[in-house]
């Protein structure tokens, strides 16, 4: 099937809607997607037919809502190349995901080991490693960017060495839109003898991520960044680390057995997903993916990045706009400043010609003050946005600069 974004739109209802009279144009994809048809039809077969909790129960709804819910973990398992689908792990999002990874390796660090992440991390990311070193009093290094925002490849390098027991970075960056290149830096980082996590919550929606391939430890991601509800996500991890990765939480499911005096966990994937999951979402995690899958990939990339280029192309030649990340390989995120306007005043008053965007640190604050800016406008793009969109937000901050005169 060849790439075609007009049928793309047609099966996301939310893209029809006018903002006061003016067309939706939402360029805000890197905060969250929206949903094709068939995910909300998912979420609503669920709810209106096979409503009942998962595993346990011995009746027809019950079967079927585990069989949909497991089915969505074979999917994933399936999209992003996992050797075997125990190793996909329920989460509420990337955030959760990276909590896990952290707390069990808090336990196994000493004062003395390092972790090592990017000048280009987000707070679920850069905060939650910070918490992971002052629990167990290992050294948090932080691998410097250039101006342009591209990571530095040799200072990376140097930081490596064999005290550094996990190195963490984002595979893309959610305020600059820099592809890392994550490959050269998982081999760098496995040559040091160190565990690797990749936050994936930007690079899942590409559809090329391959686990295996990668030779990363862990790849996290959120669902409602790749078309699928809030409030789901993905551990991804090998299963040599998780079947003895110590337990995040504790409740029902992921217990084998249990007595007043003690438990025993249960095997994977369950003994990292305590309590009720959020069934409906996991289905819907599912059909997003299948929805995906089916979608031309490779003409999708060309779409995304014929955008990022006519985007970029217009930037340049907005009088009085400066870009903020220009790294060589960007994808799908436009980060700017306009001159004499605060970002939140250019988000304002682009909303009210019909643009939505994102405006603030987008939780990258050390990288803002890296960069010296109090923050930006972030326009984000996604498979169903088309080049009139750009076309349409550039006419718009023609206006915005008139206003702010």
């Amino acid at each position: 099937m060849a790439f075609d974004v007009a049928v793309i739109r047609q099966q996301f209802p939310i893209l029809s809607r006018d903002i006061d009279g003016s067309p939706l144009v939402y360029l805000d994809n890197a905060a969250t997607t929206h949903k094709p048809q068939c995910v909300i039809d998912a979420i609503s077969h669920y709810y209106s037919y096979s409503n009942s909790n998962v595993h346990r129960g011995a009746h027809r709804l019950a079967d079927e809502s585990t069989k949909a819910y497991e089915g969505a973990r074979d999917t994933v398992a399936r999209f992003i190349n996992a050797n075997v689908r125990e190793e996909v792990i329920w989460t509420s999002g990337t955030t959760e995901s990276i909590n896990i990874v952290a707390h069990g390796i808090a336990q196994q660090l000493n004062p003395g080991d390092q972790l090592l992440v990017t000048e280009m991390e987000h707070h679920a990311d850069l905060v939650t490693w910070q918490q992971a070193c002052a629990t167990s009093g290992a050294e948090l290094k932080v691998a410097p960017i250039n101006d342009n925002g591209e990571l530095n490849l040799d200072q990376f390098q140097t930081l490596l060495c064999d005290r550094t027991k996990l190195v963490a970075f984002p595979h893309i960056s959610n305020a600059l839109g820099t592809v890392n290149p994550i490959t050269k830096m998982i081999a760098m980082a496995k040559a040091a003898g160190a565990l690797v996590l990749i936050d994936g919550a930007q690079g899942i929606a590409h559809g090329d991520v391959d686990v295996q391939s990668l030779g990363c430890d862990f790849y996290v991601f959120s669902g409602h960044k790749v078309f699928a509800p809030t409030g789901t996500g993905v551990l991804w991890g090998r299963q040599s680390l998780l079947e003895s990765w110590p337990v995040w939480q504790t409740g029902g499911e992921m217990i084998s057995t249990v007595t007043y005096q003690s438990a025993q966990w249960n095997q994977l994937p369950y003994r990292l997903e305590a309590g009720t999951p959020h069934i409906a979402g996991v289905i819907g995690l599912g059909a997003a993916l299948e929805w995906l899958s089916r979608q031309d990939l490779d003409g999708m990339r060309l779409h995304e990045k014929a955008l990022m280029a006519t985007a970029t192309e217009r930037a340049e030649q907005f009088e009085g706009l400066r870009i903020i990340g220009t790294a060589k390989n960007k994808l799908g995120v436009l980060s700017f400043l306009i001159e004499g306007g605060h970002p939140a005043d250019v988000g304002f008053l682009l909303d009210r010609q019909g643009i939505a965007i994102r405006t603030g640190h987008h939780c990258a604050e050390p990288l803002m003050n890296r960069l010296g800016v109090p923050g930006t406008a972030r326009a984000s793009f996604s498979l169903y946005n088309t080049l009139d969109e750009v076309d349409a937000l550039f006419d718009a901050l023609k206006k915005v600069r008139l206003m702010l005169a």
